[in-house]
């Protein structure tokens, strides 16, 4: 079975070409795919070849942990998954290329197992259910949120989840094209806030040169949640000592975390409108990826896999 996919030949050089897929095993499932989105995080260290070293790395690779369509095959295991929406969170498929996240293709294999059912209705906003589960997972694992950083749509998910499970986050923005659509929360330039009694502060910047800053803005005792993708950072330590500071990172979300924020946007109290803001045909992929990375007004790319064979 061969499938169409997004191709990382090498940094900076990406290609749209059919790839071999290996064998569907007992407990598989065959997912057409019909949208996938493009993160503006890891694809970007991996698209600019800055990525640090990372287990699987290394070129060609398929890139994509944002995939959403329909199970139309399955192994004898898992029959019962056949006409299923899902959403697939990368996949390691692929005979020849890497499969780092995997999710870029017109059709993938995986578990079953790593499939979750999610409901038809929500189409290319599907794509966004591995960034909400991100932000969900980083949450879950702290003190309420007080101050995000950044207006990206990661940081719009996190400010919304935090609304939803009755917070009141400030979100810090410097760009004037990301400060609007605050849905319940209040977004201000970090210049513009002079509070520096954060007890808990998460940053989604994925800016190497935050920390300082935000150490300066918490209360004794306060935490910074790195929820973005970093190289290396560091930091003065007296500030963080005399605050007796404490530094976590949030890392993958779970599939429980999937789970949580499935269940929240069914209740209705978690919203995904407004965030895809770009949908294009897979077949103009090089100039998605060069938008999605570059355009400030782009807060999420999603690819249409439909008119691919």
């Amino acid at each position: 079975m061969q499938t169409m996919a997004v191709v990382l030949e090498a940094p900076e050089r990406l290609s749209l070409r059919p790839l071999t897929l290996r064998p569907v095993e007992a407990h598989d499932v065959v997912v057409e795919v019909d949208h996938s989105g493009i993160s503006t995080g890891t694809e970007r260290l991996l698209y600019t070849g800055t990525m640090p070293a990372f287990p699987g790395m290394g070129y060609p690779l398929v890139p994509g942990y944002e995939s959403v369509g329909r199970v139309v095959a399955a192994g004898a295991e898992a029959q019962d998954r056949i006409g299923d929406t899902v959403f697939v969170p990368g996949a390691n498929c692929y005979t020849d290329a890497r499969g780092l996240f995997g999710g870029a293709a017109r059709r993938v294999i995986l578990p079953a197992a790593k499939a979750l059912r999610v409901d038809p209705a929500l189409g290319s906003q599907a794509a966004l259910l591995a960034l909400a589960a991100t932000a969900y997972h980083a949450l879950a694992g702290g003190k309420p949120a007080e101050l995000i950083v950044g207006h990206g749509v990661l940081g719009r998910l996190m400010a919304r989840i935090a609304v939803a499970t009755g917070g009141s986050p400030t979100v810090w923005e410097t760009n004037p094209a990301r400060a609007s659509g605050a849905i319940g929360y209040a977004v201000t330039d970090s210049a513009a806030d002079d509070r520096r009694d954060y007890a808990a502060i998460y940053d989604v910047s994925g800016a190497a040169t935050m920390l300082d800053p935000l150490i300066g803005r918490l209360a004794k005792g306060g935490e910074v949640v790195l929820a973005g993708f970093y190289d290396r950072l560091d930091f003065a330590f007296p500030p963080a000592f005399m605050r007796e500071a404490t530094i976590r990172i949030a890392a993958e979300f779970k599939p429980a975390d999937l789970v949580a924020v499935t269940a929240l946007i069914a209740e209705g109290r978690l919203s995904l409108d407004g965030l895809v803001t770009h949908v294009v045909p897979a077949a103009a992929a090089n100039d998605a990826y060069v938008t999605a990375f570059g355009d400030a007004s782009c807060l999420k790319m999603v690819l249409d896999w439909s008119d691919v064979a």
